[in-house]
């Protein structure tokens, strides 16, 4: 069927455009229903907590390639992404399910070494493997997960609670993903056809790590409740922080300022960057894959963040009102626009 002229395509609308008009078209109609579309992860009543529930997608050929991810990374890979998306909501993971589509490629022990990193991250993050689908693909492989978290009503962080002044803070460093993924592309076109070579991996362990097995930030949670500090906001990056802290600005009615000095990103990261002659500052705006919580917090709760010893959190930026804009604060002081331009899914 021929589309109108004027009708937007998938490209045009994008992930998020398509999410929103998506959510624009439902209603809730359970009173047990407290977020539907529109966040890390639903929230439904549950007596006297609250669950979170979240599911991710991952497709062979668009999220993960085969050539140089190991099963039983991506089956831990799999999980660790749907928890971050529980942590975002300041809950807990408790249960998780599983649905495949398998290509008749695949062996039992293929099978088998995909769900033993599925086990492996359920075992570390204390979640319960309940159930899923499996169904024959004819494209290869296809996951998806759905997590289950819980917690306290008044402990739930969604994206739009910022405020005027709050100051933005990010877990851990950003970028490390893009560039081990890079990384691995460079060797998978250096190698192809080429038996006899090993690919140059010495010296960046950690950001191969960081691509093929990431890990979502439990401890970050448990540190906020620790010293008593629920955030305002909060999101995983998964997009590259740029688009994240645009959703939080977007939901919030709110501006920002971020400060590119003060951006935390890994020497192994930069190296990596200067190798490819990559700005490493663009990796982590806009590379994803990283998985560390963004999140912003009342001024007077910063000073907390010094009471005792905890992961490392930095604060790079504030929030604003509306009509100053999201902007980035360039070392030389200058002004520019923030701007996604991160993964762009229907694209291709």
């Amino acid at each position: 069927m021929e589309q109108p002229k004027n009708a937007a395509s998938l490209a045009d609308l994008g992930e998020f455009g398509l999410i929103d008009r998506i959510a624009g078209q439902t209603q809730t109609h359970n009173q047990s229903t407290i977020r539907g579309i529109g966040d890390d992860a639903a929230v439904i009543c549950a007596g006297g907590r609250h669950q979170v529930v979240t599911t991710d997608l991952l497709l062979e050929g668009i999220h993960f390639d085969l050539t140089y991810c190991p099963l039983k990374h991506l089956g831990y890979k799999a999980v660790a992404v749907n928890l971050s998306d529980v942590y975002a909501m300041n809950a807990r993971p408790r249960q998780i399910t599983v649905s495949i589509g398998v290509s008749a490629k695949f062996t039992l022990k293929a099978i088998d070494e995909l769900y033993e990193g599925i086990r492996l991250a359920c075992e570390r993050y204390g979640a319960d493997l309940v159930g899923g689908d499996t169904s024959t693909s004819l494209t290869g492989l296809t996951i998806s997960i759905t997590a289950i978290g819980e917690a306290e009503p008044d402990r739930i962080v969604y994206r739009n609670g910022a405020r005027p002044n709050d100051i933005i803070c990010v877990s851990g460093d950003l970028g490390a993903a893009y560039m081990g993924l890079q990384l691995l592309e460079r060797e998978k076109r250096v190698l192809k056809g080429n038996a006899f070579e090993r690919p140059a991996f010495d010296g960046y362990d950690y950001i191969l790590e960081r691509q093929l097995k990431p890990e979502p930030r439990a401890d970050v949670i448990d540190f906020l409740e620790k010293i008593d500090v629920r955030p305002t906001a909060m999101m995983d990056v998964s997009d590259g922080l740029s688009s994240e802290l645009l959703h939080i600005c977007h939901s919030s009615g709110l501006g920002c300022r971020v400060y590119e000095e003060k951006i935390p990103i890994d020497h192994v990261t930069r190296n990596m960057a200067d190798e490819i002659n990559f700005n490493p500052v663009v990796a982590a705006l806009n590379g994803g894959e990283d998985y560390e919580l963004l999140f912003t917090i009342a001024q007077a709760d910063y000073q907390k963040f010094q009471s005792i010893p905890g992961p490392n959190i930095y604060a790079i930026g504030y929030m604003t009102e509306a009509d100053k804009g999201c902007r980035l604060i360039t070392q030389g002081g200058s002004e520019a626009d923030l701007v996604a331009q991160g993964w762009k899914a229907f694209a291709q």
